[in-house]
């Protein structure tokens, strides 16, 4: 029997066409967003493995030029089906972030650049980062939420998931600002250049 790996395309797209869905995002996390990244001016933002999109709108709405990528087909379908709001829609596009051309993007570099609930799941973090730091405009942000491993009180198979202390360094390390918000299990991180 073989297992696809976690951060494979297929996987994702097993689960996110069996129905699953992910924590949404509520209004503490909302508020931190808006706080650490301010009105968008319409400058270009990129959310990293945006699943339903609704970072991307969120994005839209604060007045950012929104894309978001998925390498899940049945993922960006769904972020598709649904409307923004006042504003324009997202660009929404399938694409597998770790391998696949980033010159194929809708901007060659981006105000801020998101990932929700994704790094975790990345098998190589370094070489992931690297590929957003290319991404990111002069002065802009890097915005990951994120669990921390050992968080959750409830035994089960959750309680290991999330991002160890090594995972976290690994994250932080050579960015010129790096600031912090936690709640729950999850931690902001608003990273600059």
């Amino acid at each position: 029997m073989t297992t696809e790996s976690t951060g494979s395309a297929a996987y994702w797209e097993s689960l996110w066409a069996e129905g699953r869905r992910y924590r949404q995002l509520d209004s503490i996390e909302t508020s931190l967003l808006e706080k650490h990244l301010g009105p968008g001016g319409g400058r270009p933002a990129l959310d990293i493995g945006c699943g339903d999109g609704s970072l991307a709108r969120r994005l839209g709405q604060l007045g950012y030029r929104a894309a978001g990528v998925d390498c899940s087909p049945s993922a960006i379908a769904l972020a598709a089906e649904q409307r923004a709001g006042p504003g324009p829609d997202p660009i929404w596009r399938c694409m597998d972030i770790t391998t696949d051309d980033l010159g194929t993007l809708t901007d060659p570099s981006y105000a801020v650049v998101s990932c929700r609930l994704v790094y975790r799941w990345m098998d190589d973090k370094a070489a992931f980062i690297d590929r957003v730091r290319r991404l990111l405009a002069p002065g802009g942000t890097f915005w990951v939420v994120t669990e921390i491993a050992g968080r959750r009180t409830v035994a089960g198979p959750s309680q290991g998931l999330g991002i160890t202390p090594e995972e976290a360094e690994t994250l932080t390390a050579g960015w010129a600002t790096v600031r912090t918000e936690d709640m729950d299990v999850l931690r902001c991180y608003a990273l600059r250049p």
